[in-house]
């Protein structure tokens, strides 16, 4: 009998699409919109834009890190996940055509006298540097009873709330996108901060977290604590050299089922996605995973992805190389009502809750 592969609902990880307690969760939250007529995105978007004045708005937008802090504690290594802190959340702030300018950091932890907490403030500040942002205050819990690690006394949370400035007229919803528009692909640093649950199970129960691998060109865990890329400055550098940017999609939780959130009716043919990098062949390869779960769970070499006219998609590979990072085209934009997601050389289409196989 055939062992059944790893995927994120295994690990413990449940989708939140279609979940009773969350759409009726949604039900109140939505409530509150009604009054307030200043807020102009819908709840799906990667941020809140909400009207100051005619012409001004700020964008709003709040993540974590996840279960990668749990590897940062197997690691004793914790000066780099404020940068995946601020990541998360100002890649988030630009998909909108927003400008970052800061960040809020809520930290709940376990013992406030461990000295790791300097490690966060340093990789807080190098992420707030590389975003061209300020970090003006937080929060700090102390939740002895609450908080859990993998050894005593060392559990932790980190979570941000970024807010950025767009001017109303050049918003980014990604509502013009038309069948031709071509996808350029950024590259991820690596896994970034999704689908860690997975991630662990699958590679630390075949190695130890210290263990070098030739294929990685590292150890197990450094592969793991690699930052999330920070796009900030290229996306910038995009909408004020004039690119026509019809969409930005920050490639995270769901993988390339992001890039079905604009609400233009056309789907994607990611026709021309790289090769997968060595960490993402290593955990489908030990876990025996799917391609479509591979594509439901992880960012599969890119972080960011912009929908541009064909005539602006080579200035967008510039600009990223500009900051070095490798850019390709991966892919077009096709008219359909049903907005799915064909990725050819994995054979599998995303629809509306998850990938399937391509028939």
């Amino acid at each position: 009998m055939k062992k059944r592969g790893a995927s994120y609902e295994r690990s413990g990880v449940l989708g939140l699409e279609g979940l009773g307690s969350f759409d009726r969760f949604l039900f109140w939250i939505k409530k509150s919109l009604k009054a307030h007529p200043e807020v102009k995105t819908e709840i799906g978007l990667y941020a809140t834009i909400i009207q100051l004045t005619p012409r001004l708005g700020i964008a709003l937008s709040t993540d974590g890190v996840g279960t990668k802090l749990l590897v940062a504690e197997m690691m004793k290594k914790y000066d780099t996940v404020g940068i995946d802190c601020v990541a998360m959340n100002v890649n988030d702030i630009i998909c909108v055509g927003a400008r970052p300018l800061a960040m809020l950091d809520y930290i709940a932890i376990q013992d406030v006298r461990k000295e790791f907490l300097v490690d966060l403030g340093k990789g807080l500040y190098r992420g707030a540097v590389e975003a061209e942002i300020s970090i003006p205050g937080g929060e700090i819990a102390q939740l002895r009873e609450m908080v859990r690690g993998l050894q005593p006394s060392m559990g932790f949370d980190l979570v941000g709330c970024a807010v950025g400035v767009v001017d109303m007229k050049k918003v980014i919803l990604g509502d013009d996108i038309r069948e031709g528009d071509l996808l350029v692909g950024l590259a991820s640093s690596g896994l970034h901060s999704n689908g860690y649950t997975l991630a662990r199970r699958v590679l630390l129960s075949r190695y130890r977290v210290n263990q070098y691998l030739g294929e990685l060109g590292r150890t197990v865990g450094e592969e793991m604590l690699v930052p999330t890329r920070i796009y900030v400055r290229p996306a910038m550098r995009m909408l004020d050299s004039g690119v026509r940017v019809k969409a930005f999609y920050h490639i995270t939780g769901d993988g390339f089922r992001n890039l079905r959130r604009a609400p233009s009716a056309c789907g994607f043919i990611l026709d021309r996605l790289p090769t997968m990098p060595p960490v993402f062949k290593l955990i489908q390869r030990v876990g025996n995973i799917s391609n479509q779960e591979m594509a439901n769970t992880f960012n599969l070499g890119i972080g960011l992805a912009v929908v541009v006219p064909k005539r602006d998609a080579k200035r967008v590979i510039q600009i990223s190389r500009q900051f070095k990072i490798p850019a390709w085209v991966i892919g077009r934009a096709v008219a359909d009502p049903e907005k799915k997601i064909i990725i050819p050389s994995l054979d599998v289409v995303g629809k509306d809750k998850k990938f399937f196989p391509l028939d």
